[in-house]
């Protein structure tokens, strides 16, 4: 995977329970996708996003997870914390595109690495919609100057 810059995206810190390992006392290869899902809600989250179309600051409430792709690099063994790095790559119309690194604490080992593209959609035709200026506004603190618009 391509070194990025540091100050492009965010690491937010995910911690491993016990019942996020395997029989032998590594992170179950599921839960890489599951810490990157909590990483990134907890940045819209801090954002002033919520499900519930009641609370949220934006109105871009129904997102669908399109594709999800992770790479395995290192096993994570034990519980404990780790850093999920990610960045926005691609911001289109209706879909963005979240490149994503599940590192160890410390951040010098990658354990993991993907893509995970998600979806705005109508929540009565499922029909995609596309993103709100104001989420956009948002969404470009994660973008590198280079990423799509």
């Amino acid at each position: 995977m391509q070194e990025l810059p540091v100050e492009v995206g965010r690491t937010q810190r995910v911690q491993i329970h016990l019942d996020d390992l395997d029989f032998l006392g590594m992170v179950h290869n599921s839960r890489h996708a599951l810490f990157v899902e909590r990483a990134v809600t907890a940045f819209w989250q801090e954002q002033g996003w919520s499900a519930d179309p009641g609370r949220s600051r934006y109105r871009d409430t129904h997102l669908v997870v399109r594709e999800f792709l992770v790479t395995y690099e290192e096993p994570i063994r034990g519980t404990g914390d780790v850093g999920v790095w990610f960045r926005i790559s691609r911001l289109g119309r209706t879909s963005v595109t979240y490149e994503f690194q599940v590192r160890s604490a410390e951040g010098r080992r990658v354990h993991a690495h993907g893509h995970r593209v998600q979806v705005r959609i109508d929540p009565e035709t499922l029909q995609p919609l596309a993103f709100s200026d104001e989420l956009r506004n948002t969404a470009r603190r994660l973008m590198a100057a280079s990423a799509g618009r």
